[in-house]
């Protein structure tokens, strides 16, 4: 358990972080929203032991943190004006937006069928260690089923020692997941309500933007 509470004396633990990640092991870290499993997102080996170490396979592929906005248009394709705008207003933040992922990208993270769920979480600790890593391969740290972890301890209580690095921040600021919205269609679709409401959502894209509950 590495302690990342003060920027002023985390260097040591976030360099063991990226050091994991270099290597291809599994961390968990901080987010604004809960703690996260991660790993590189560019290395399929790391992904696959990812899956593994979250229990699940590889139809349920996990979403990409990236340290900004402007790491987008590297990661995705045919990205809308909607979609942008809720980049620009809630990153970083509690918002997960899946896009079309660019084809010439050497990654495998799973049965994407061509998309990719982006997010830039609202945590410095977490955007310290992006900066580093690049972009990381991040999902809720916790065994499939079982509750998400918003804390360092409960995350190790799931996943022991299959995880090499665990960056402890204290607890998670929001404790309740992200907000999921699917920006691949021809308006917004909210695939899970979480850190940031409909409301929101509507108040920045408009009411025309969003698909209604029953698409």
């Amino acid at each position: 358990m590495l302690d990342t509470h003060d920027p002023a004396t985390w260097g040591p633990s976030l360099d063991a972080a990226v050091d994991a990640v270099n290597r291809g092991a599994v961390i968990v870290l901080p987010t604004d929203t809960v703690y996260g499993v991660g790993a590189d997102a560019f290395s399929p080996p790391s992904v696959a032991r990812l899956l593994d170490v979250k229990g699940r396979g590889r139809q349920m592929p996990p979403p990409v943190l990236i340290p900004d906005v402007r790491t987008v248009d590297g990661l995705a394709r045919e990205v809308s004006e909607p979609a942008r705008a809720l980049m620009e207003a809630c990153w970083p933040g509690a918002l997960t937006v899946i896009v079309l992922s660019q084809p010439s990208l050497a990654w495998d993270l799973g049965d994407t069928h061509g998309t990719v769920a982006l997010r830039v979480p609202d945590h410095e600790a977490a955007l310290a260690l992006l900066t580093r890593t690049g972009p990381l391969a991040v999902t809720s740290a916790n065994r499939t089923g079982e509750p998400a972890a918003t804390s360092a301890a409960g995350a190790e209580e799931q996943l022991g020692d299959k995880v090499a690095v665990y960056l402890d921040a204290g607890d998670s600021p929001l404790g309740v997941a992200s907000t999921i919205v699917d920006a691949t269609g021809d308006r917004l679709r909210i695939v899970r309500e979480g850190g940031i409401s409909r409301d929101r959502i509507v108040e920045i894209v408009g009411e025309d933007a969003v698909a209604g509950d029953d698409g």
